[in-house]
């Protein structure tokens, strides 16, 4: 397990300092390329190659069996953002650092069962991270902006919020009425999107702290925030694990960050929500970890730990090539330390881990930073692999939602994603592979015609990948999106579902939930 981790940062750390060398012969492959035409092909991939390639795949596929049996554990994986066309591109880039280029694989792309998720709402064709988290956690379509609730709660309705006739319940929640362990990690907030999935109920996104809801003009006192219902809530109180980012709204202003003395919390009703986690942990004779730095995280017993709570930024966690390694732990290693805590448990367990973060460099335009955190993402579910018994534990890798991000041109085998691509026939200048179709990367002239990117450091990681149309953060967009699915009863994701499909077909799994099980059909 060492070694891997240890080669995982290798791995990081190669996507992080591309050399002047790999640059520089890049761009000599693109310009010989585009001087003579098309590309040769690689050597000796003739009919004989790929007549064996499919036969030895064939093979592989008729060994595929249903397994058909209770899953003690669900360990769900949600790249934020990570469009097909995200998981392509990553595993290319993968590929150039392993050698394997197009050949290389995404550790999920080894599952032996696939499908697609349709992401719409109820109210819009496009999601956001908030009413997608409820569809593949709570098993129900609802309004873009909330969280946790039905279709009868519009975005910021504090009134609608309070009424629990609209409260969704999530998966880790049915883990927990069937007396099982849960938690989440996650490389945003706690207290964003994607987490608050599995615990909140909410009619706006934004609300996560109290001072977000006074400003809206509605009453905190009334709306609980989506820090408080993570510490006070019933589904939150019990999470056994909880780590990301986020601890500005765990904390009165007048409170200095631990980190950053120059920043502050954001509460106004100068609530501790950290004391109060641990207090809560204490009146209920259970021993707790509240940790905010990687060594602290490594020093943790978790033997003789009942609850773990990990706050690692003042907001988000930094992104891998901005991350100070000797601070904050990586996604591998927060995913190791959840699945350790939680296999304690000997009933099982369901644990979330998110990606975030892939969503937040697809917004700003920034490839490179997505590739890094993709392949972060890989080497956690790789983590969770090693760690887990396939007999017993049920492993899914999905997306929320895509990006308007495309693979463009025509470029040759083994060119680099953050390259060059192909040259335009209407004014003669270069492409890169790799483009949006909205976000701040729209670039143009004084005269109006659009930059050379060969002229441009492709290679730096604040470059912004161009786009179509400008916008300050570009969109998410609305097309399906794989998930990616091994262990007990994974054949049940081989087709194209809607999103709230997911979390119904775990649970039938896993035995938990009041809809149809595998044991309630085994009875």
């Amino acid at each position: 397990m060492l070694l891997k981790l240890l080669l995982g940062v290798t791995l990081l750390v190669s996507v992080e300092s591309v050399s002047l060398r790999r640059k520089q012969e890049d761009e000599r492959i693109y310009h010989k390329r585009s001087s003579l035409g098309e590309p040769n092909p690689i050597a000796g991939e003739d009919q004989a190659y790929w007549k064996r390639d499919a036969q030895e795949t064939l093979m592989r596929q008729l060994k595929i069996s249903n397994q058909v049996n209770q899953a003690k554990n669900v360990i769900f994986f949600l790249g934020d953002g990570m469009s097909i066309s995200t998981v392509t591109a990553a595993r290319i880039q993968k590929g150039s650092l392993t050698g394997l280029w197009e050949r290389e694989k995404m550790v999920w792309e080894e599952f032996p069962h696939a499908a697609l998720s349709k992401t719409y709402t109820t109210n819009v064709q496009v999601a956001d991270s908030a009413c997608s988290a409820t569809a593949y956690l709570n098993g129900v379509k609802a309004n873009k902006g909330t969280i946790g609730v039905d279709s009868n709660v519009k975005r910021g309705n504090c009134t609608a919020q309070q009424n629990p006739a609209f409260h969704t319940s999530s998966i880790a929640k049915w883990f927990q009425d069937a007396g099982r362990s849960s938690g989440f990690v996650t490389t945003t907030r706690v207290t964003h999107a994607t987490p608050s999935g599995t615990y909140a109920h909410i009619a706006e996104r934004e609300w996560e702290d109290d001072d977000a809801i006074a400003s809206d003009g509605e009453d905190p006192d009334v709306c609980d925030d989506i820090a408080e219902q993570l510490v006070h809530g019933e589904t939150g109180m019990f999470f056994k694990v909880i780590m990301g980012g986020g601890r500005r709204q765990f904390y009165p202003k007048e409170m200095k960050d631990a980190e950053d003395p120059n920043k502050s919390g954001f509460r106004a009703d100068g609530k501790d929500l950290v004391r109060d986690w641990k207090r809560d942990k204490a009146f209920r004779g259970a021993t707790a970890s509240y940790v905010w730095n990687r060594d602290d995280l490594m020093a943790v017993d978790i033997a003789n730990t009942d609850y773990l709570l990990g706050l690692f930024a003042h907001s988000h966690m930094d992104y891998v090539l901005d991350r100070d390694r000797m601070m904050d732990p990586t996604l591998p290693e927060m995913t190791q330390k959840a699945i350790e805590m939680l296999q304690k448990d000997k009933n099982g367990f369901f644990l979330l881990v998110e990606g975030g973060r892939i969503d937040q460099a697809h917004h700003e335009n920034m490839a490179k930073r997505m590739l890094a955190e993709a392949l972060e993402f890989d080497q956690a579910v790789e983590v969770a692999l090693n760690m887990t018994n396939p007999e017993e534990t049920i492993i899914l890798v999905t997306a929320d939602h895509g990006h308007t991000f495309t693979i463009s041109g025509y470029a040759a085998r083994h060119t680099d994603m953050l390259g060059l691509s192909d040259i335009s026939d209407i004014d003669h200048k270069p492409f890169t592979t790799l483009m949006y179709g909205n976000g701040p990367g729209y670039k143009v002239n004084p005269d109006c015609s659009r930059p050379d990117p060969s002229k441009e450091d492709l290679y730096d990681k604040e470059y912004r990948q161009a786009a179509a149309a400008p916008m300050d953060l570009a969109n998410h967009d609305g097309a399906d999106v794989g998930i990616y699915v091994t262990g007990p009863h994974s054949h049940l994701f081989t087709g194209v579902y809607e999103e709230s499909y997911i979390p119904h077909a775990l649970a039938y799994a896993a035995c938990v939930g009041n809809g149809l099980t595998f044991c309630k059909s085994n009875e």
